[in-house]
């Protein structure tokens, strides 16, 4: 038989139990929105497409003024044009062509004189040390220009003059810079 302090204490807990109940829904509530997105344990993961991959970018000027350094082809017409003087030559081609021709002399202080065509002028340039200074890179000079030619690895192929991976950076007097990959071929 309950004591009439018993009572008091089942009284409350029975009083607690049913206001929780009240409280309680009495329906189960469905997943929330963020909650069926989610992917389940057992469900396969889904990866996100590959991003889209295009064509190689354009080499850019960097710098200067805002316009662009377009260097073009040298053609025969422009060598035979302007002809240049030197025992031995050296030359950077890229993906467009010949881009610049230099030639000099075996062992001579002299500077070698080059060309280069700019949009559709063809310029000249010079580079000290004569063929020598050439061979391993050089740094030619010219009306509001420099152009820097970097070795990036060693001769690809064999013979007397096999082309070397290079680099060509334009540098144009207002600060302007371009920068090409290629081959740096030196020899007869």
């Amino acid at each position: 038989m309950p004591r009439p302090g018993d009572l008091s204490l089942f009284g409350a807990a029975a009083l607690a139990a049913l206001a929780l109940s009240a409280c309680s829904d009495p329906k189960p509530k469905s997943a929330s929105p963020e909650m069926a997105s989610a992917p389940s344990a057992e469900a396969p993961a889904t990866l996100a497409p590959p991003p889209e991959v295009g064509p190689p970018t354009e080499p850019r000027t960097v710098g200067g003024d805002g316009s662009p350094i377009r260097l073009s082809p040298l053609s025969e017409g422009d060598l035979k044009a302007q002809p240049l003087e030197g025992e031995l030559a050296c030359g950077f081609s890229a993906e467009q062509g010949s881009l610049l021709l230099a030639k000099g002399n075996v062992g001579s202080r002299d500077a070698a004189q080059g060309l280069v065509k700019v949009g559709d002028y063809v310029e000249r340039i010079a580079a000290p040390g004569g063929f020598d200074g050439m061979t391993g890179g050089a740094s030619f000079s010219g009306q509001g220009k420099t152009i820097r030619i970097v070795l990036t690895g060693p001769a690809v192929g064999g013979g007397e003059s096999p082309p070397r991976p290079a680099t060509l950076t334009y540098l144009r007097a207002d600060g302007a810079s371009l920068t090409l990959p290629g081959r740096w071929t030196c020899g007869p």
